[in-house]
């Protein structure tokens, strides 16, 4: 059996959700957090390891909170992002408040990953389909020679907005074979009266088909990848001014760049799944509501 890794990152501050810990914020009957429908659904589809990447002070919490309930029924481990986790060379600017991006976060897993792996966010529920996509996607042998193949569970924009504020979205051209040709990260995707729009700094909109496929940093991933973002990462930090504090090394802004270089092969699987999440505190009510659904219809 191919062995698979379910890695879910959890080290984000939640600044936008009022700076609790938005990843632990209780959803389900009996206290269940967003990750436990996740861990669930990954488990079902054959993943047999979960590695949790958070801040090394939140372990306690993770293990109180999930950690000694899954480890009950599957693998888990914890590695660590931190900001002052850099290459010899460098040194954390002054004044840095937060992570430097799920780039980065991927690279915690060096040494602990070593095995295909699909990636999710802690806070984002994404349906049991997806889940089943990558594994099937990541066990199925594949000539890698001169590409990274990869896959991305493909969401339809319309089921991933927030009725609260602004989200963040890769917004995905995709061809003809379903090989993704472009990702645009892309902040602040309002709904609209027509639909969907980004809202621009100036107050103008530009308008966005709610059929369009989006990234929700839902990716299937080969372990030969964390070494490349190992030498990414140095380049990302030389390439930035010193007193820059705010920059953050991107899985879709890394994964866009090796498609322009023609260095890899990302397959969109596409789901028709509804995405809801914690992305503010005014959505938690909604999400509590989803679950009790998804409850009733007998998946969980």
């Amino acid at each position: 059996m191919q062995n698979t890794t379910l890695v879910i990152m959890a080290a984000g501050i939640g600044s936008r959700f009022g700076g609790g810990i938005k990843q632990l914020e209780p959803v389900g009957p009996n206290g269940e957090i967003i990750m436990d429908y996740s861990i669930a659904d990954a488990l079902d589809a054959g993943f047999n390891k979960i590695v949790i990447i958070i801040r090394k002070d939140l372990e306690r919490d993770f293990q109180e909170m999930i950690g000694h309930r899954i480890e009950k029924k599957a693998d888990i481990r914890y590695v660590f992002q931190e900001m002052d986790d850099l290459p010899d060379g460098f040194k954390l600017p002054a004044g840095r408040k937060k992570p430097w991006g799920t780039g980065q976060a991927i690279l915690a897993c060096r040494g602990t990953v070593n095995e295909p792996f699909a990636v999710v966010n802690a806070d984002d529920y994404y349906g049991k389909e997806a889940f089943f996509k990558i594994h099937d996607y990541l066990v199925t042998p594949r000539n890698a020679v001169n590409h990274f193949h990869f896959c991305m569970a493909g969401f339809v924009l319309k089921n991933t907005l927030s009725d609260n504020g602004g989200v963040t979205r890769g917004i995905c051209q995709v061809d003809a074979q379903n090989h993704v040709t472009q990702i645009v990260e892309t902040k602040n995707i309002v709904k609209t009266p027509d639909g969907a729009a980004a809202l621009q700094n100036d107050g103008k909109q530009i308008s966005i088909p709610l059929d369009t496929h989006v990234s929700m940093n839902m990716w299937g991933l080969t372990p030969d990848f964390i070494d490349y973002i190992q030498d990414g990462f140095r380049e990302f930090l030389a390439s930035i001014p010193e007193d820059d504090l705010s920059s953050e090394y991107l899985l879709p802004t890394i994964i866009d760049d090796l498609i322009q270089k023609d260095q890899a092969l990302v397959t969109l699987l596409p789901t028709q799944d509804k995405w809801f999440g914690v992305t503010y505190k005014e959505d938690k009510e909604a999400v509590i509501q989803s679950i009790k659904d998804l409850i009733s219809q007998g998946l969980y």
